[in-house]
């Protein structure tokens, strides 16, 4: 979902990322501040149930992962340091959203099924992008399936949101149980995926499968 928006989104950030570069800001320094603001946000305001607040904070933040690579293009920086280094980080901000959640839920929420449903698709949607760079540190494509994390954090944020809002905290206790099931699917999607292609691999005979590797 919020992958087809990196068009509009670059045309939106391309002033803001020349201001920024002008004053002398790096695409590293926006991609480590968003993250930190992301993190003390959602494990303040999560698990003390504000979660609008929460929910706006780490949106306009969360938005950095665009305009640090629309700087990094702009200053002609791009390469593997700042896809690692965004990536890497990214998971921090992830871990602290759906950990906020499950501390809230164990605590002042008292709703342990919430709680658990977050902590699941903690664990799945880490294993989600494990899978991916698994298989290409073995020279084969692990990407895919039908939860990515753009349409993970996208879910959880409006969930959140909208209980934030005073809608029942069973919407975000739903979307939860489907993010687990949807990350589940493609975890199976991409490992099938990847049998697919190891397959091929034998099939070509050791020295192809050795090469693949």
């Amino acid at each position: 979902m919020l992958n087809r928006l990196r068009g509009a989104m670059t045309r939106l950030f391309t002033p803001v990322a020349r201001a920024l570069l002008r004053a002398g800001v790096s695409p590293d320094a926006v991609t480590i501040t968003g993250t930190l603001v992301v993190v003390v946000t959602a494990l303040w305001a999560f698990p003390t149930g504000h979660f609008l607040a929460g929910t706006l904070v780490i949106a306009v933040f969360a938005l950095t992962d665009s305009l640090d690579g629309v700087m990094a293009r702009q200053a002609g920086r791009s390469g593997p340091w700042g896809a690692f280094l965004d990536s890497t980080l990214d998971r921090f901000g992830d871990a602290a959203i759906f950990g906020g959640i499950v501390l809230w839920g164990f605590g002042v929420g008292d709703d342990e099924l919430t709680a658990t449903l977050a902590l699941a698709a903690l664990v799945l949607g880490s294993v989600v992008p494990y899978a991916r760079a698994r298989a290409e540190g073995l020279g084969m494509n692990g990407s895919g399936g039908i939860a990515e994390r753009a349409d993970r954090l996208l879910l959880v944020l409006v969930a959140t949101g909208l209980v934030g809002f005073g809608l029942p905290v069973v919407v975000l206790t739903v979307v939860l149980g489907l993010l687990t099931v949807a990350s589940a699917v493609t975890v199976v999607q991409r490992m099938t995926k990847v049998r697919r292609q190891a397959r091929a691999l034998e099939a070509s005979g050791p020295d192809a499968a050795g090469a693949g590797a």
